[in-house]
């Protein structure tokens, strides 16, 4: 059933705080025959990719796989149209230079084989790979789209040095990390950060850690997805109606949320604490680290930005989705804690 957003935005703020649950169920949470669909699309597209991606070049750089990453990869899309990306590893990469200096090329060939793909391969969902509008591109797109359950997702297909690999985990003691006992070798963000700061880009190589971002939310209770996706929702609704689009100050909230239901906020053990983040990320408020990347703020846009989803959350908090049947505010909830470990000792706030 198709709601445009204002009916969303009033649904949402005349919806009590009890009935949140079934607010997520009736009007985010996507359809599971169009996830289905997806799913198999991209196991076809992933397939593809690795058997004919770079088969007759010269050089010797192949792809080792392809990650879902985004929304999608997380478990955390909403119902309607999302984002999602598609990262295509290439083994034989000797640095994040290589990956920088030589990605027009990686993203010319994956659309070629994109669009073989397409006309060879049988799909459920409807299949369109977007055109490249510059001789360099950055990133390539495609959507999978179902008009008959108005459902689509779009794809930003972006190629990546496999700096992890298969053999560059070292085992770091369970309590360590709250996903698994396994972390990338802490080698791998010393170079990191040392090849940033020589080539001023800090944060630009974060897709080589799509696994790792991925895996940060993956393995959440439900509770905290259906929190992130009524997050997102709020946050679209604001952007749309006050603040304009900020998709790095979104990707801020939901880390911020997650971060929130842990036990403390202390940096995610995917990057080791003994690396030194790059003083250039200090420059500016807030300073919000991707979590599985240290040299990346994904909140240094605009501080003012900041300021004003604050006023706009402020005036939210009197809605009833912030109140009890006695107008009291809500209080929080236990969000669990991820397997085998219990239940979280900090309690989280239903939204911001």
């Amino acid at each position: 059933r198709a709601w445009n957003l204002l009916q969303i935005r009033v649904s949402l703020s005349d919806t009590p705080s009890g009935q949140l649950d079934k607010f997520i169920e009736s009007y985010l949470l996507p359809d599971t025959r169009f996830r289905r669909q997806v799913r198999r699309a991209i196991h076809i597209i992933s397939s593809f990719l690795k058997e004919r991606c770079f088969q007759d070049a010269s050089h010797p750089v192949r792809v080792s796989k392809v990650v879902k990453g985004g929304s999608s990869g997380k478990g955390t899309t909403l119902r309607g149209r999302s984002d999602a990306d598609l990262v295509v590893f290439l083994s034989n990469l000797t640095s994040f230079q290589d990956q920088l200096e030589n990605r027009a090329e990686f993203i010319w060939e994956i659309k070629k084989q994109l669009e073989a793909c397409r006309e060879e391969e049988v799909f459920d969902v409807q299949f369109e790979v977007r055109g490249l509008r510059w001789a360099k591109p950055r990133a390539l797109s495609f959507v999978l789209r179902s008009p008959q359950l108005q459902e689509g997702v779009e794809f930003d297909v972006l190629p990546a040095f496999d700096v992890l690999g298969e053999l560059s985990r070292v085992m770091i003691p369970p309590e360590h990390n709250c996903t698994s006992g396994e972390g990338p070798d802490p080698q791998i963000y010393i170079n990191l950060i040392q090849e940033c700061q020589d080539l001023e880009r800090e944060g630009e190589f974060s897709t080589c850690f799509t696994e790792l971002q991925r895996d940060f939310l993956k393995q959440r209770p439900t509770k905290v997805k259906s929190l992130i996706r009524l997050v997102k929702h709020w946050y679209q609704l604001v952007c749309s109606f006050h603040l304009g689009k900020s998709p790095r100050q979104g990707f801020c909230l939901l880390e911020a949320g997650v971060l929130l239901c842990q036990e403390g906020l202390r940096p995610p053990r995917h990057s080791p604490s003994a690396s030194p983040v790059p003083g250039s990320l200090f420059l500016s408020r807030p300073v919000i680290l991707d979590p599985a990347d240290p040299t990346g703020n994904v909140a240094g846009e605009d501080p003012s930005r900041w300021q004003r989803l604050a006023e706009e959350a402020s005036i939210w908090l009197s809605y009833p989705c912030f109140t009890k049947w006695d107008g009291s505010p809500v209080g929080s909830w236990n969000a669990g804690g991820p397997p085998g470990r219990g239940s979280f000792s900090r309690q989280a706030p239903m939204m911001m």
